[in-house]
Order: structure tokens, then C-alpha cells, then sequence
């Protein structure tokens, strides 16, 4: 019985730590912009879109961006859940979870610490058990995904956390498309 008690406890704690990221936070001031690069463009290793419009002939970048659709590989998934890779400030990359039940965005205390970024408050949050947690927050330059860019974006750093959740503040204003291999953001 012991045992069973132990396993329990075990498992309870294990849950409340994988499920912890996954919070509900009060909605933060942000922008994001739709920068669209064109149909000839790459990507570069640091993350950084380059336009290669002379190289292909291609002069005119698309008029309108209402219509514009981004796609994002997908790299692997965690329970069934996306996993893409996302840009920090320009220039740091890392795997994070498409959460469309995050209504903020949670990184790692790792990546929090690769970034330089200082604890700038707390907030309190509500996780997908329901219990209440508290957490240190930043503020990151930019976060992007492909073409997907947003500004000035208040974080949580989640200190237990082994995976960062892209959140609600960052694709607010895109509907998102789950494909088998890649997720689509299509402007509103």
C-alpha cells in the first residue's frame, strides 16, 4: 500500500511538473507585425529572413499581407502537440510548443538565462490543473516565427519548465492551421 501511495505521489508530481507551462495569463500589451519577404527569400541559421528577390527576378514584393499565409515546419511533436523552432531577439533560436490554450507565452529558465533577460516582475497565473502558480516575467525584444514577428512581448520564465509554450500574445491575430508537418498562421 505504501508503495502504491508512493507511485501515486510519484506520478501526481510528475503531472503537476509537465503540465505546469501550460498557464493562463491575463492578457499583456503587445504588437505584432506581418512582415512578408516575398515569394524568394531564405532563412538563415541565426533565424534571420533574407530577401532574394534579384536572384529570382521577382522585384515586387505581394501588395497585401491580409491574405498572406505563413508556414512553420514542424519538428517534432510532444504528445501529439507541435514543436517549432522560434526566434528570440534577432538572433537566438529555440524549440518551443504551438499552445493555443496559452494565453501568454512561457520560456525556460535556460533560455531565459541564454538570453540575458533579467526578472522584470511576477505574476500570478493559473495552470490547466486549475491551481494557482507565480512566476518571474521578462520582456524579450521580439519573438518570430517565419514571417510572423511581435514586439516587445512580457514573458514567463518557468523555472522547472523543459520546454518553452508560444502562446496566445504571440498569435493572436492569426488563425492557426495544425497541419501533419507544418503549422499555418493565416492573418485575420
Amino acid at each position: 500500500m505504501k508503495n502504491l501511495w508512493m507511485c501515486w505521489i510519484k506520478t501526481i508530481n510528475l503531472t503537476l511538473m509537465a503540465v505546469m507551462p501550460t498557464v493562463i495569463f491575463l492578457a499583456l500589451s503587445h504588437q505584432v507585425i506581418a512582415e512578408d519577404p516575398g515569394a524568394c527569400f531564405m532563412i538563415t541559421a541565426s533565424g534571420k529572413t533574407v530577401g532574394l528577390a534579384n536572384l529570382c527576378g521577382n522585384t515586387t514584393p505581394p501588395s497585401n499581407n491580409d491574405n498572406k499565409v505563413f508556414r512553420i515546419p514542424i519538428k517534432r511533436r510532444l504528445g501529439g502537440t507541435p514543436i517549432i523552432d522560434v526566434t528570440f531577439n534577432d538572433k537566438q533560436s529555440f524549440e518551443m510548443i504551438v499552445d493555443t490554450g496559452a494565453t501568454g507565452t512561457v520560456i525556460t529558465q535556460g533560455m531565459a538565462s541564454t538570453l540575458k533577460l533579467e526578472p522584470t516582475g511576477l505574476m500570478q497565473a493559473q495552470i490547466a490543473d486549475g491551481s494557482q502558480v507565480q512566476f518571474s516575467t521578462g520582456k524579450v525584444k521580439s519573438i518570430a516565427v517565419g514571417g510572423v514577428i511581435a514586439n516587445n512581448i512580457q514573458v514567463a520564465i518557468a523555472p522547472k519548465a523543459g520546454i518553452g509554450l508560444l502562446g496566445h500574445d504571440f498569435f493572436g491575430k492569426y488563425d492557426i492551421k495544425i497541419l501533419e508537418k507544418e503549422v499555418e498562421f493565416h492573418h485575420r
